[in-house]
């Protein structure tokens, strides 16, 4: 399915990864926790750091960094946990994101944001909406329902 039209004028939460910065949409996420020790469940893959109670709901929670294919770092104050939510099988689920740091709430209008760049027929972008222009930065907006596949995660 592909993702919704990007409007006029959208607000993204910006984070972290590495040196690279990322963004969802702000009215995806749910709120921003601080890092926590999470439930670790045998036989996920190993994206699926573990489970947390949220308010007596079990929330999957996906280590972005590993989800990425990048480098496992030690957790640091400024580690959070952003709770999103995604359409998944015509329903919308929660999950967890592990972040290196959360940064900012931006506003991005349509003609500051570029396609996701076409890399190849072997490398998947497909979760990736755009591309944000902020000064002389990029800015990797993501689209969600792409990142949390709901072939590689049961959803409860």
């Amino acid at each position: 399915m592909p993702p919704d039209p990007i409007n006029e004028i959208t607000q993204y939460l910006t984070f972290t990864l590495s040196q690279e910065i990322f963004a969802i949409e702000i009215f995806r996420v749910q709120e921003v926790l601080e890092y926590k020790p999470l439930t670790k469940i045998p036989g996920t893959p190993e994206f699926v750091h573990g489970i947390i109670n949220l308010r007596g709901k079990v929330v999957p929670v996906i280590d972005m960094r590993m989800k990425f294919g990048m480098e496992e770092i030690e957790r640091t104050v400024n580690t959070c946990i952003i709770i999103i939510e995604v359409r998944a099988k015509g329903e919308m689920a929660v999950f967890g994101a592990i972040v290196d740091s959360v940064r900012e709430v931006m506003e991005l209008e349509s003609n500051q944001i570029e396609p996701a760049p076409k890399i190849g027929s072997g490398i998947h972008t497909d979760f990736i909406r755009g591309m944000g222009k902020q000064g002389n930065q990029f800015v990797i907006l993501l689209n969600t329902d792409m990142v949390f596949s709901p072939d590689e995660v049961e959803y409860g």
